[in-house]
């Protein structure tokens, strides 16, 4: 057994790795886009969707959730070759072709006929599996099976169990893909598999703990109220999967909590307008409320009891660009408060940018980032240079940054140090190997550090 890794090892982006078995037929575990600065890992400019490996005994693709760094080079990887099956969760199904379209129409073409025809193409190909049940890839002398485990990142995500039969021996090779951290919005913790001869771990806050995540509505209620208080927007940058429903869901428990108190000067939050603005976010929330099956126990609770945590009365949804452009206007020339939500979660593109124009400049509004800033993103900048007053290149253009700027660690969708390392720790068969991908370098380094510390005699590696 063999492992190659095509992406996701000099960063948080790009995960793409290859699990091949002694007799050269192998899978691939993700096939994501490099973005930011990663983008020349794998080439340069728009060499960042390209596949720069031999597809010759690659039988399948396994995808461990829908993240556009875990599945934006899969149409490039057909067009390459690729012919076997795309193996995922059954609401990773649901929602990897709203993903594949988007990308399509960013990275490829906006030919409608040509975009509809490749995702006829994905249809038939997935294969959607149900959680803790094996599937078999291939049989025979050599035998491959494979298993999906919630992995509570967003909605289908999934960690990857592997059980190789081959030269007469039988080994465990677990792939985490990216995991989530306890008390996620919407979504069950993940729980450790019984046992692993190798894993491979993703690190992206291996040399980190989150703020007390239970605190973190609390939070995020403090920062609204300040942020509004100017009679300004707050900007949430965020991906149209994962987070946005996320925010959707606290904010809606806030409201819930709190209709009548005020949230800025003459504002109640039961008045408070909350925009989503993004059709591909959109969409996805839909279909996170058409899945509602994989919710977790709390979500559903809420929902029998009457509430509609992705759909309540003060979310508006922006679709129409030109719709989009009135809004930015608008947002920067009143002193109406609002919360905009919008991608791209790194301000890389999207509608966010827009926003970012027109409001940083201005100390009346407000930028909140919740998730991972990959390095080389306008959000890194951003959240690195904005609290001194700093700036920001946007599509080649130099912005003055006046808003003020505000991170909430316990929002992040990937698990911590801690949770990492009992993901590791509750198997009842440790791993002898361990590979880290999936995190910067000090990231890596730190965390390989710990866990040779935590776990003597085993191996660590940093490929």
């Amino acid at each position: 057994m063999q492992l190659k890794h095509h992406g996701a090892i000099d960063g948080v982006t790009g995960s793409c790795h290859q699990l091949i078995l002694a007799d050269g037929r192998s899978v691939l575990v993700d096939c994501g886009l490099f973005q930011g600065a990663e983008t020349a890992a794998d080439g340069a400019g728009s060499e960042q969707l390209a596949v720069r490996f031999a597809l010759d005994g690659v039988v399948a693709l396994i995808v461990t959730h829908v993240h556009i760094d875990h599945v934006g080079r899969i149409p490039h990887l057909l067009a390459a070759g690729f012919r076997g099956p795309i193996l995922c969760s059954e609401a990773s199904a649901a929602l990897l072709p709203l993903v594949l379209e988007d990308a399509m129409k960013v990275g490829v073409t906006r030919d409608a006929r040509l975009i509809e025809g490749f995702l006829g193409l994905v249809r038939q190909r997935l294969v959607a599996l149900p959680y803790a049940s094996w599937h078999t890839v291939f049989d025979g002398v050599t035998r491959l099976r494979v298993k999906l485990q919630p992995a509570g990142h967003i909605l289908g995500s999934a960690y990857v169990e592997c059980d190789l039969h081959e030269t007469g021996q039988t080994t465990r090779v677990v792939f985490s893909g990216d995991l989530g951290a306890p008390y996620t919005p919407l979504l069950p913790a993940p729980k450790s598999p019984y046992r692993a001869d190798v894993v491979v771990l993703e690190s992206t806050y291996g040399d980190r703990l989150h703020e007390d995540r239970k605190l973190r509505r609390e939070r995020l209620k403090t920062i609204v109220e300040t942020a509004l208080a100017n009679r300004g927007t707050l900007l949430i940058p965020a991906f149209s999967i994962g987070r946005t429903q996320e925010l959707l869901y606290e904010m809606e428990q806030i409201i819930h909590q709190h209709r009548q108190q005020a949230v800025a000067p003459g504002l109640t939050w039961d008045g408070l307008d909350i925009i989503i603005d993004s059709p591909l976010a959109a969409d996805f929330t839909a279909g996170y409320a058409r899945l509602r099956e994989h919710w977790d126990k709390e979500a559903r609770q809420r929902l029998a009891g009457g509430r509609h945590p992705l759909a309540f009365d003060q979310v508006l949804t922006i679709a129409a660009h030109d719709q989009h452009l009135q809004t930015v206007q608008y947002l920067a020339r009143t002193t109406r408060p609002a919360v905009v939500i919008a991608a791209s979660g790194m301000c890389s593109g999207g509608r966010i940018v827009n926003y970012l124009k027109a409001l940083l400049g201005d100390a009346r509004h407000d930028v909140l980032f919740v998730g991972y800033q990959a390095a080389g993103t306008p959000g890194r900048a951003i959240q690195e240079y904005g609290p001194r007053g700093g700036y920001v290149d946007l599509d080649g253009e130099r912005y003055t940054i006046r808003a003020r700027i505000h991170t909430i660690g316990g929002y992040s969708a990937h698990a911590d140090q801690v949770d990492l390392i009992n993901f590791i720790k509750r198997m009842r068969g440790k791993p002898r190997r361990i590979v880290l991908v999936h995190g910067e370098n000090r990231s890596k380094i730190r965390f390989a550090e710990i866990l040779r510390q935590r776990f003597p005699g085993m191996e660590v590696v940093i490929p």
